[in-house]
């Protein structure tokens, strides 16, 4: 054998290694992707192999955020069908099978978020199946907060505000201010990254009116709302003042009234002095009328 001969056949021994040693390649066209809660994200996985795919199988796993620990099976391609996880039914499905290990996730949630791995496996060729990673972020906007109040409403009492927010991603912002009769931000107190409070001291009349916390985040605003009436005691020296016009009111009408009835007293009385002088000039002139009626009877 000449020496091209042995050169061909060293070539093909090579040529024969290397596809052996690259014959099955996982490749993860993104490290990390990014998703808004209820749209559709495509998690790409390509693979390179020399051999048939009668054998082709493909598994995709999930390990939560939440618990990395405990990764979950998302989808399964084997023996030419495809197998999704109970709970994915109708959300998860293959895009390019079998040139192609890429899914697609409907519909995606905060659940959702956390590590995929997908696997390759296409026997003969490798006793180990290519493995890529990469790791998913579900955004979500902040879920409707919850307001409430606690404390005396009485003048002089503690209120305390609080606002919570079950979730939101990235964290919502949380904010308190009150907005009539004017609107002022309100300094917030964290208890942790989904709620915070506010404390108003020594309320008063000036206190009441329409609060509003805020929960915020790169998607959106979410709010709720408290109405605080501050109970306020009636002034003592108002009090005295009008026990004093009503005491004074009342002498002024009694004096009226004693004033009425000495009027009709005297006019009593002086009706009577008159009807009294008038009996008196009548009696005085039936006597002179009748005299010299007697007086002339007496000579006759």
């Amino acid at each position: 054998m000449g020496f091209s001969g042995r050169w061909m056949i060293w070539t093909l021994c090579v040529c024969s290694t290397a596809l052996e040693n690259v014959a099955l390649k996982v490749t993860m066209r993104e490290a990390s992707l990014e998703a808004v809660q209820g749209d559709s994200v495509v998690l790409p996985c390509s693979f390179f192999t020399s051999s048939p795919l009668s054998r082709l199988n493909i598994i995709w796993t999930m390990a939560p955020s939440s618990s990395p620990e405990n990764p979950i099976q998302v989808i399964v391609f084997d023996h030419g069908q495809a197998i999704e996880d109970p709970s994915l039914i109708g959300r998860v499905g293959f895009t390019g099978i079998p040139w192609s290990a890429d899914i697609v996730l409907n519909d995606t949630r905060v659940s959702d978020a956390g590590f995929y791995r997908c696997m390759v496996n296409n026997p003969p060729e490798t006793a180990d199946p290519g493995i890529g990673e990469l790791e998913l972020s579900v955004l979500a906007p902040p879920s409707l907060p919850v307001c409430q109040w606690d404390g005396e409403i009485d003048k002089g009492g503690s209120v305390t505000l609080s606002c919570s927010v079950a979730e939101g991603i990235p964290t919502p912002e949380i904010q308190w201010e009150k907005l009539s009769p004017e609107e002022i931000s309100l300094p917030i107190n964290m208890e942790d990254d989904l709620s915070g409070y506010v404390q108003i001291v020594n309320v008063s009349s000036q206190t009441s009116g329409l609060y509003r916390c805020s929960a915020t985040n790169l998607l959106g605003t979410e709010n709720c709302y408290v109405n605080l009436s501050i109970y306020s005691p009636p002034d003592q020296s108002s009090g005295i003042l009008q026990g004093v016009l009503v005491t004074l009111s009342m002498s002024l009408l009694l004096l009226a009234l004693l004033v009425l009835l000495l009027w009709l007293h005297r006019t009593g009385q002086d009706g009577r002095w008159r009807e009294g002088e008038k009996e008196e000039e009548e009696e005085c002139y039936n006597e002179i009328e009748y005299t010299p009626t007697l007086i002339k009877r007496s000579f006759v």
